[in-house]
């Protein structure tokens, strides 16, 4: 339209409702920024490409294991009291992976993004679902010979075992991660060991 053919009435209305708008500031090569003082998000394909680079996970064959095997592995310093109720399958599940239907390379890379994750959000015990090769167990176990060659290579895992029937026997593992240290703080709140402040 026009400019010349709005009315004066047309017009102040126009600046009425526009008053306190103000113009987005370009940064002149058209792109967006992002909102607020935080840095926009990487896209998927680069949040990936960076998880690989970062990925310390063997790549490659691992030697097979029997697909009836039962994992175990307890680092030195883990007490064979919680180790014994590990494997009893005493502890609560706070996190599960299923790898099952996927191929070597993405279980590497879902592994490694799971353990990472249970991590950050101060997991203590995870269930990781490796099948046993074929239904019956009856092909290679391919899956959950790389995960146990892959468990131990996480600082911190400290101890894991093969499931009780109920969560699933020897076609999955229970996981125990290392206690972050606001959970280590919070145990020694509960059992009274930090002077000056109250137990819980």
């Amino acid at each position: 339209m026009n400019p010349a053919c709005i009315s004066e009435e047309d017009h102040n209305l126009f600046q009425r409702a526009m008053s306190g708008v103000r113009p987005i500031r370009g940064s002149g090569n058209g792109a967006a920024r992002p909102l607020g003082n935080g840095e926009a998000p990487p896209p998927p394909l680069l949040r990936r490409r960076n998880e690989d680079e970062e990925n310390f996970l063997a790549q490659g064959h691992a030697e097979l294991i029997n697909a009836q095997a039962t994992l175990s592995f307890r680092r030195n310093g883990v007490q064979h009291g919680v180790f014994r109720h590990l494997k009893q399958g005493g502890y609560e599940i706070e996190a599960v992976l299923d790898l099952r239907p996927l191929r070597t390379e993405q279980a590497r890379r879902e592994l490694y993004r799971f353990i990472r994750d249970c991590l950050r959000q101060d997991v203590r015990l995870a269930l990781v679902k490796h099948g046993r090769g074929g239904r019956l167990g009856d092909k290679p176990a391919v899956i959950k010979s790389q995960v146990a060659r892959w468990l131990p290579q996480f600082p911190e895992v400290i101890a894991f075992h093969s499931a009780r029937r109920w969560h699933g026997g020897v076609s999955a593992v229970y996981v125990m991660l290392q206690k972050s240290e606001n959970r280590r703080e919070l145990t020694r709140l509960r059992l009274g060991l930090i002077s000056g402040k109250p137990v819980a």
